[in-house]
């Protein structure tokens, strides 16, 4: 722990972007142990007061911050007893930032200047990810590898924690340099023999822009929608909060609570577990049956006559009561999630995206998308209609792509011709090249359009996206059975190289599968993943008869609009 570095009393200024990653791995209540007294989100001008000796500034090296920092760091000279300044910076420390600070004359007020590598965040028993926002941009819009090179260190320390994985797939160009990076490492490394016993049996490393398609498209899994709607954020999401409200009798709704309602989500609750995968549609069943089972359990209280049935009722009673509550707040999430999708808006543009992935008018300007853009919708909602157009057809004809850019920016705002070249950089808006539209030769050999969709007892991925199985997805689900050399032609159209590698394992190690048991491949999104494709893979995990369990990693977690936005340039 970096606070072992600091004697004597600490108080922690945090980039508010870290506090959320840290919250997962490291409680206040451990950090108290350490002697962390006062917790402050780092803003300019003073730093609040605080009694302590040292005072450790944790931030990501971005050059804005630094500002802030040296601000601090003057106001504070000025006053009171000295103090010891500390700066971690996460992922990794940087040349530029250190230079900026010492430019701004505070450099020597530093007495550490330590890096704090947070490579992979456990978000769930099956999720890891590095939450670093921007590593998509980085890898396709600036050539930066820097989240790639973090990634090829996550996992090197996985290997060192879980064995050495023996083989590794890979699609894209940044799956390629990542897989050479960890092999270079691990020539570097050569002092030290794996001996763990390898947890893992694959490693599959696949690029974002392999599959652009999947985060364009609205999720309808009940947790892809949660995402879509309110946002979660480091398994956190905030929720209008009359709809929690505890209703009493002859109130006439006074006093509503005016804060959000902040809920966490992750497997530890029983029913999110259950409901979090599901198509939205076959939500509502379950939370009804389990309102039942509830009520019925609660009934049994007037059952028990004797001393011990009723002391066995009191054990049961706060399992009970914590279901109770579970089941309040999904009904009332479930019921806000409907008020969207029950909209005609909602439907309307669902049945557009519907169309364009099943192959429908991809090449000619969508009135739906016209109105849209008419009547100012949001800007990502309509950028990203137009980019799943543009990536449901191999690009758009120069016509229709011209139209649509004066349409965006004349009713927009020119200063938005940047984020248009983004997304064409990006390969997401983008000139059809050769007029060749190989979209429906990929559609039909991966299967991705299932017209015949079963939500509520799902017997193939589709039914994340209702229709639409996720590229990603289909390409993991076809390694695993029964090969990519079944699909070359396919793997020869998507962007960037395909390949395999194999790690030697020391005598001893090499797994004997037992009949019947499941291969564990643990599948590595570079540049973000969505809750459905997520939602996707668990679904393979748990087939009968799939033979093969996923783990997932991510350098982040997102959705359509998070990831549009990241590729939005700022006006200034």
């Amino acid at each position: 722990m970096a606070s072992r570095l600091f004697y004597g009393s600490k108080a922690i200024v945090w980039d508010e972007y870290l506090t959320g990653p840290f919250g997962l791995i490291a409680q206040y209540s451990l950090l108290k142990e350490h002697e962390v007294e006062k917790m402050f989100t780092l803003k300019g001008s003073r730093l609040p007061a605080a009694d302590v000796k040292n005072i450790i500034f944790f931030v990501r090296p971005r050059l804005e911050l630094m500002d802030i920092i040296a601000e601090n760091v003057l106001s504070e000279d000025r006053r009171g007893p000295a103090r010891d300044f500390h700066i971690l910076f996460v992922p990794r420390r940087s040349l530029l930032c250190e230079q900026r600070l010492k430019d701004l004359g505070v450099l020597g007020s530093f007495i550490h200047r330590e890096e704090y590598s947070l490579d992979l965040i456990p978000f769930d028993g099956d999720l890891l990810s590095m939450e670093s926002e921007g590593a998509f941009k980085e890898c396709y819009l600036e050539s930066d590898q820097t989240s790639l090179y973090h990634a090829a260190k996550g996992l090197m320390t996985l290997q060192a924690l879980y064995g050495t994985i023996p083989q590794i797939f890979g699609k894209g160009e940044c799956a390629r340099q990542v897989a050479n990076m960890m092999i270079r490492m691990k020539r570097e490394f050569t002092g030290s023999q794996n001996s763990i016993f390898p947890v893992f049996d694959n490693l599959l490393l696949l690029d974002r822009n392999v599959d652009l398609l999947t985060p364009l498209a609205t999720q309808l899994t009940y947790e892809g929608l949660i995402d879509e709607i309110y946002g979660i954020q480091n398994s956190y999401v905030k929720l209008p909060p009359e709809k929690f409200a505890p209703k009493k009798q002859g109130d006439g709704g006074k006093d509503l609570p005016t804060e959000a309602k902040k809920l966490q989500l992750n497997s530890a609750e029983e029913l999110y577990a259950e409901i979090r995968d599901k198509n939205f549609n076959a939500v509502g069943s379950v939370l009804s049956k389990k309102a039942k089972v509830i009520s019925a359990a609660f009934e049994e209280r007037h059952n028990a006559k004797t001393v011990g049935e009723i002391k066995q009722f009191v054990s049961q009673l706060p399992h009970m009561q914590a279901a109770r509550g579970s089941l309040a707040n999904h009904t009332s999430i479930a019921e806000l999630i409907k008020d969207v999708t029950t909209s005609e808006d909602f439907f309307d543009k669902l049945t557009v995206e519907q169309e364009f992935m099943s192959g429908i008018d991809t090449d000619k300007v969508n009135s739906y998308v016209e109105e849209c853009i008419a009547q100012k919708h949001p800007l990502i909602k309509v950028l990203r209609l137009v980019c799943l157009q543009s990536v449901c057809n191999s690009g758009l004809k120069q016509k229709v792509l011209d139209y649509y850019k004066r349409e965006i920016l004349q009713t927009y705002g020119y200063e938005h011709i940047l984020t248009l070249h983004n997304l064409e950089k990006a390969g997401l808006l983008k000139p059809q090249l050769g007029g060749r539209n190989n979209y429906p030769t990929i559609r039909k050999t991966l299967r991705l359009w299932m017209d015949d969709v079963n939500e509520q007892n799902p017997t193939d991925i589709s039914y994340v996206y209702s229709g639409y199985a996720p590229l990603s997805v289909r390409l993991a689900q076809l390694l695993s059975r029964p090969g990519w050399r079944s699909i070359e032609e396919v793997l020869r159209i998507l962007p960037g190289p395909h390949f395999e590698e194999r790690q030697p394992l020391p005598t001893g190690l090499q797994k004997k599968r037992q009949p019947g048991e499941n291969r564990i491949t643990l599948i590595f999104f570079l540049g973000g993943v969505t809750f459905a494709e997520i939602a996707a893979l668990r679904f393979l995990s748990q087939l009968e008869d799939g033979g093969t369990e996923y783990v997932i990693a991510t350098t982040k977690l997102m959705n359509g609009a998070s990831w549009i936005e990241s590729l939005m340039e700022k006006p200034f």
